[in-house]
């Protein structure tokens, strides 16, 4: 069974307002968003876009990063769950190669200037 991103970040919106003591009425309304579209985005019938996300977060008073940060790791548990489930393996995650060596970092970085010959 394939785990929605929707159902995971309605579930740690949820989960955020009802920590905090608050109702939908509350969020939705600081938010400027619909009390049956926030409903919705929560119970995971909705994909909220960024903008609606950018919204709810402020009202919260949580950053989008937390939200997203909860979400990835309810994700990653969700896959392992599924893996072992399945009695197969998880992929590692993969080891990017465009890393950086300070080496390779310059001392001194152009200006836009020095870009456009002006």
């Amino acid at each position: 069974m394939m785990v929605l991103l929707r159902h995971l970040l309605g579930d740690v919106l949820r989960r955020l307002r009802q920590r905090q003591g608050r109702t939908l009425r509350e969020v939705s309304a600081e938010a400027r968003v619909s009390l049956g579209y926030l409903s919705e985005v929560e119970r995971g019938q909705k994909e909220a876009s960024s903008e609606l996300l950018s919204s709810i977060c402020t009202a919260l008073g949580v950053p989008l990063s937390q939200v997203l940060r909860e979400v990835a790791d309810q994700l990653a548990l969700a896959e392992l769950q599924e893996a072992a489930m399945l009695g197969g393996s998880v992929p590692a995650e993969p080891v990017p190669d465009d890393r950086l060596d300070i080496e390779q970092v310059p001392d001194r970085v152009p200006d836009v200037v020095d870009m456009v010959g002006v």
